[in-house]
């Protein structure tokens, strides 16, 4: 393999001083072979001067100079940008340039992690390109793009099946080794990584060596205690289990080492994969593994639907091939792993991207194979990773980017992350018993808001010991504050609306679903000017390119406190839907709550076991897995100010109302109004 990385270096030195191809490509492949050759010199500095050995200034610099082309002004004329390549070279050669650049900048991680088979691939790809370009005006596209698909149906035995080994392999422990033996008041660390280092990594790292370990104990403890208790009311057994896979953004460190020694209590040990950064194993733009900053977002969903331009069937099967294989080769490995524990951040400025018609887009046929693999994969990883035997948990905390009262708020949030569990049970099985006893919920919203929505609820057969509703209160879900249920679909029927909605990274403006038989059928966003466009965003984004979605979940959010502080720092548009979910009705489109573990028995703190986790279509997974799953589930949350009324309809027509013009009017729900008295609101 060193062999070949060199040989493949050699080449790539020779290219950046020769003139054979023509004139109007030579400058990219030059400062795209410049590229490389700059992560050959960080390759060699860490074989020569280990991280370690350098100066803060030094890996300062270094950080700043790989990152540097796609960040700020400078991507505009950076040949990632497919809008600048569409320009200069055309459609189709720009956007495969495009690619081709952007799968070579996931040569940065790859360097830090001396992955010299990675380098190599990526160079041998970049070389195979170049040379359809020596010699000739206009290069073959034909073959330029059964290069790239070959690439990817060649590689994804490696990229793909070292992802999977990575999410269940401890040891391959990359970034645990980092947490674990760094000094972590010594913040050169940050740039061991091979992430982009932003200020908001830097400054967090800085905040939590100020805090004492009283307070890093705390976070740990709320973080790994509400993994502990997800098992524990689910009723698994966590002791057959041995893997756990932490996610987190870096700057958290301090908080994920003790969360380690936490976890390794509990006989489990840390898997911590990177989010991917290849176009064969990505995700849209979303990052699932540890990350550092974002050098621009807009960069990241240019190239959200980059596999456009290889997919095809007989790609899909053949992932889904290495996936079986790499699953079964680590079948020991899948059988003890327990789920993910997620460490979130928000207070980012809200991101509302550019849509880019010279970016790779999936076709429509590429749009319904995408869904046919993500149920396929779905279920592969449930055969080695079964649900009903995992758990999850997810908390979430603020990047000084949310404001000069960063720290307020952080302290802020750690309180509304560790409020009192107890007095929220008690309260909410007040909303539970009203619940219970209705057929549906309706929930209308005030003055700009439009909701008028009636929720169908599942009947009980037996009120003594049955239940519709979940009390959570912070374990897999932290903070605490929800009650929520899976819904009858059928008679799901009007229309959900908000004004201003922050999902997956991504923000919507006066998003409006329209639900009939608990299914949308008309979607819109006032995000752009052309409502069509708008209808595309929603679609690739919230529906995950299907057609239509259910409603998955309702709930009413009780964490006013959260909502509070929300108003008090003005950062209601930043919170993360972990914590904005809380804070009013939410209704999730796509799958339950209860997927892929509808059989296990789940009861709430009085006994009663929660008996409404299927709808008419997650049944289905008892005749056809395929039908059952979408593989996605958004929460999207009407906050307090927008709605008139939420109330529950019993079969006779009797009607209890449970909020009143923002405010909470049931009977043993009077404390949860008490966080509004603040003077901001």
């Amino acid at each position: 393999m060193n062999e070949r990385y060199e040989l493949a270096i050699e080449r790539i030195r020779s290219i950046v001083h020769e003139d054979t191809v023509a004139p109007v490509y030579r400058d990219y492949f030059q400062k795209v072979a410049g590229f490389i050759l700059e992560i050959d010199a960080i390759k060699n500095r860490l074989e020569k001067k280990p991280n370690a050995e350098c100066t803060l200034e030094e890996l300062r610099s270094e950080n700043e100079s790989i990152y540097r082309d796609v960040t700020g002004e400078m991507y505009e004329e950076s040949f990632a940008n497919p809008a600048y390549t569409v320009k200069l070279f055309g459609k189709d050669l720009g956007q495969l340039l495009s690619f081709l650049y952007t799968e070579i900048r996931g040569e940065i991680p790859y360097v830090y992690e001396k992955r010299t088979e990675y380098l190599a691939i990526c160079n041998e790809l970049f070389i195979e390109i170049y040379n359809c370009f020596e010699g000739v005006e206009i290069p073959d596209y034909k073959e330029l793009k059964s290069i790239v698909y070959w690439y990817a149906s060649d590689y994804c035995d490696v990229f793909l099946a070292d992802r999977i080994e990575e999410q269940l392999n401890p040891d391959v422990a990359f970034a645990t080794d980092i947490i674990m033996q760094s000094d972590l008041t010594d913040l050169r660390y940050l740039y061991y990584y091979g992430e982009y280092v932003s200020e908001n990594e830097w400054k967090t790292a800085m905040h939590l060596n100020t805090l004492p370990q009283q307070t890093i104990d705390r976070m740990a403890e709320v973080y790994t205690e509400g993994y502990r208790k997800g098992f524990e009311l689910a009723g698994i057994d966590l002791s057959k289990k041995s893997v756990v896979n932490i996610r987190y953004q870096l700057g958290f460190e301090r908080v994920i080492k003790k969360a380690i020694e936490n976890f390794a209590a509990m006989g489990l040990r840390p898997s911590i994969y990177r989010a991917a950064v290849s176009a064969v194993t990505k995700k849209g733009q979303h990052k699932i593994g540890f990350c550092g900053g974002s050098p621009n977002k807009q960069y990241e969903y240019d190239h959200r639907n980059d596999q456009g331009l290889f997919m095809d069937k007989k790609l899909i099967e053949r992932k889904l091939d290495v996936m079986k294989n790499a699953y079964e080769q680590h079948k020991e490995l899948a059988a003890k792993f327990a789920g993910p524990a997620v460490m979130e951040v928000f207070g980012e400025e809200p991101f509302a991207p550019l849509q880019k018609a010279e970016a790779i887009s999936l076709s429509e046929k590429q749009e319904q194979l995408s869904v046919t693999y993500d149920s396929k994969a779905g279920q592969l990883t449930n055969q080695y990773i079964k649900g009903e035997e995992r758990s999850f948990t997810i908390v979430a905390y603020p990047v000084p980017e949310i404001g000069e009262q960063y720290e307020e708020i952080f302290n802020e949030i750690i309180r509304i992350n560790t409020l009192d569990a107890d007095l929220y049970a008690r309260i909410q099985q007040a909303l539970i018993d009203a619940l219970d006893k209705g057929e549906y919920v309706h929930i209308l919203g005030k003055g700009k808001n439009t909701t008028d929505l009636k929720v169908q609820l599942y009947r009980l057969n037996n009120p003594e010991k049955e239940t519709i509703f979940e009390n959570c209160v912070a374990d897999v879900n932290i903070p605490v504050g929800e009650v929520f249920t899976s819904p009858v679909l059928e008679g799901t029927d009007g229309v959900l609306y908000v004004s201003k909605v922050y999902l997956h990274e991504l923000q919507y403006k006066d998003l409006r679903l329209e639900f009939k038989e608990g299914k949308i059928v008309e979607y819109s966003c006032s995000n752009f000017e052309d409502a069509e466009e708008g209808k595309k965003f929603i679609k690739s984004n919230l529906l995950h390119n299907h057609d239509t979605l259910p409603m998955g979940e309702f709930a009413i959010g009780t964490n006013t406190t959260a909502y509070v502080v929300g108003k008090k720092y003005q950062i209601e548009d930043k919170l993360p839907i972990l914590i904005a979910e809380k804070t009013g009705p939410h209704f999730a489109v796509g799958d339950t709550c209860y997927s892929w573990s509808e059989e296990n028995k789940v009861y709430n703190r009085d006994g009663k076991e929660i008996v409404a986790k299927d709808n008419s279509i997650s049944i289905l997974r008892k005749e056809d897995v395929s039908k059952a799953y979408f593989h996605c589930h958004t929460d999207i949350t009407i906050p307090y100010d927008e709605l008139a009324e939420i109330s529950v309809v019993q079969s006779d027509g009797t009607k209890t109302t449970i909020l009143k013009d923002g405010r909470f009017v049931l009977e043993g729900t009077e404390p949860l109004n008490e966080p509004f008295r603040d003077d901001c609101l």
